[in-house]
């Protein structure tokens, strides 16, 4: 008899689900911009990780005999090199597709670390309030106060170049914005009815903040989890050409840029094709943010 309430009480749980799927993929799929951004986004993701598989050649070998040629279609290019070569007869295509799974996983990795760190140090502010709350919102004010590639830049010249310095910058950039926008979330929250009844019942402090609060401040935080993404990937790609970022010979399409800039009037594939690389790859990624929004905002949402 108990097993047969409980399964009639999770069945409308789960017919809820997905409803809220069936409503998010409704709101999602009308704009047409966050969609065609979807298609490119994934695209890139299956081009990254079939990168190994369909790269014409290993991302760091260097052809002597094949110094800055142009791409296949353009006079002078060979079909061995379809996007052409770099200034020591690297392969562009492979080093393109290698750099999409370096762009990725910066943008993964970073949004992750500021995410988890800013979530917990909004939820501990709007939760417990006084000089918690004080101490932890100056503290991301004083982040703020800087410009983000300026401050990132500072930090990675202490720490010292690399990608994974680069990284642990961006993120720390990148934190305050969880922060803020979690501390806001949970203050809207703390005091509604299902918080008083859970707490009522017996719940401590973190059940109510992760278990309780939490879920119900999601939907921002996916939203400017999407437009972080984007950003990392800039960051990145702005710390990699000012030669702070991955260093040479990785195939990072900020640090191709870097190496190719002197070669802009003569090889001008070296140069656009990394350019072209980033700015579809933040494109798309801004314009599945703005889908995001709209489906998880009850009051963008269309009629």
């Amino acid at each position: 008899m108990t097993d047969s309430v409980d399964i009639e009480a999770d069945a409308p749980n789960s017919g809820g689900w997905r409803q809220s799927l069936r409503e998010f993929w409704f709101y999602f799929s009308t704009n047409r911009g966050a969609v065609l951004g979807l298609i490119v986004f994934l695209l890139l993701v299956a081009l990254a990780l079939l990168a190994p598989v369909i790269a014409p050649d290993n991302p760091a070998t260097q052809h002597r005999d094949a110094i800055l040629l142009p791409p296949s279609w353009a006079e002078g290019g060979r079909a061995d090199y379809l996007l052409g070569t770099d200034a020591v007869g690297r392969d562009m295509l492979s080093r393109l597709l290698y750099g999409a799974r370096f762009s990725l996983f910066i943008g993964v990795v970073v949004v992750g670390i500021a995410m988890v760190f800013g979530v917990v140090t909004g939820l501990l502010a709007g939760f417990f309030g006084g000089w918690v709350d004080a101490v932890a919102m100056r503290l991301m004010d004083i982040i703020l106060a800087f410009p983000s590639l300026l401050l990132a830049l500072v930090l990675v010249a202490v720490l010292g170049p690399g990608l994974t310095n680069a990284m642990i910058a961006i993120a720390l950039v990148l934190q305050p914005h969880f922060a803020r926008l979690t501390r806001a979330a949970v203050l809207a929250e703390r005091n509604r009815e299902y918080v008083v009844a859970a707490r009522v019942a017996g719940a401590g402090s973190m059940w109510l903040m992760f278990r309780t609060i939490l879920p119900n401040c999601l939907a921002p935080l996916i939203v400017q989890g999407t437009m972080s993404f984007s950003n990392a990937i800039l960051d990145a790609a702005a710390l990699g050409f000012l030669g702070m970022g991955a260093q040479p010979p990785t195939p990072e399409w900020g640090t191709m840029l870097a190496e190719a800039r002197e070669f802009i009037l003569r090889a001008w594939w070296v140069v656009t094709l990394p350019g072209l690389a980033i700015l579809l790859t933040v494109l798309a990624i801004n314009l599945m943010g703005d889908g995001l929004r709209d489906a998880l905002d009850p009051k963008l949402k269309r009629s």
